[in-house]
């Protein structure tokens, strides 16, 4: 079980999979008010970065599930580098369809809605491990501005326009699904050019010492194309955010 290669070679110098900073990332944990002890379930946890750091700043326990045993086996020594081996456990396996067995305070996907076949799906499957009182995280893409084409969709990466929202159509779709958003820490373009710049030298660097891998040719064409894809249409169009949920009563 694994995610498909070209994203471990191209994120394998990640800690954060996503457009969000260190600093934001800080950011939502304060903004969160977490307390001591609190369990927190990180599905497609990746290379653990959120869990790791908020158990050395305040304290909480979690769980992280991720498909990637590169990022996963990242995630533990991660844990062991921060001196929080013994509050959060890494799990190399699939996150989909997965519940705590004991409730969490706090039930995250931050970047992987697909687990469960998008947000109003993933919003359910995190609901059966949230204790009374809990705070659901999400984290998705949508549109800083709505593309003209179907084209420019494609050109972000999108199947087509409909898969990402506005930002206010994103937060009403919360209210829809029967819950209050209660904070939001939205990535900005610094972050995004984190996220997909530290790709680039990742690749080169991998080409450089795997010049006859069977990945090589697809590893030298995104290279190629991917700064100014990149620049022309995801910077532009698409934001990113994680946004804090809890249920109406």
């Amino acid at each position: 079980m694994d995610i498909p290669r070209i994203f471990n070679i191209t994120e394998s110098a990640h800690r954060i999979h996503n457009p969000i900073t260190p600093g934001k990332l800080a950011i939502l944990g304060a903004a969160l008010r977490l307390e001591a002890g609190t369990r927190v379930l990180d599905l497609g946890s990746g290379s653990g970065e959120m869990l790791c750091t908020w158990a050395r700043d305040h304290g909480i326990t979690g769980t992280g599930i991720d498909m990637s045993r590169l990022f996963t086996e990242q995630a533990k020594r991660r844990a062991v580098e921060l001196g929080v081996a013994d509050r959060v456990t890494f799990i190399h396996g699939d996150a989909a369809g997965h519940v705590a067995e004991e409730k969490v305070g706090v039930a995250a996907c931050v970047g992987a809605t697909w687990i469960a076949g998008g947000v109003a799906g993933t919003v359910e499957l995190l609901a059966q491990s949230l204790r009374a009182g809990g705070i659901i995280l999400i984290g998705e893409p949508y549109w800083r501005q709505v593309p003209a084409t179907e084209e420019i969709a494609k050109g972000c990466l999108a199947t087509a326009i409909s898969d990402f929202l506005t930002l206010p159509d994103l937060l009403a779709s919360f209210g829809h699904l029967g819950y209050d958003v209660v904070e939001m820490v939205l990535a900005d373009q610094d972050g995004w050019d984190r996220y997909e710049a530290a790709k680039w030298l990742t690749m080169r660097r991998w080409l450089e010492t795997n010049p006859d891998d069977g990945m090589a040719e697809e590893v030298r064409a995104r290279l190629t194309s991917e700064p100014v894809r990149y620049a022309a249409y995801t910077r532009e169009f698409l934001g990113w955010g994680v946004f804090a949920l809890m249920p109406r009563y």
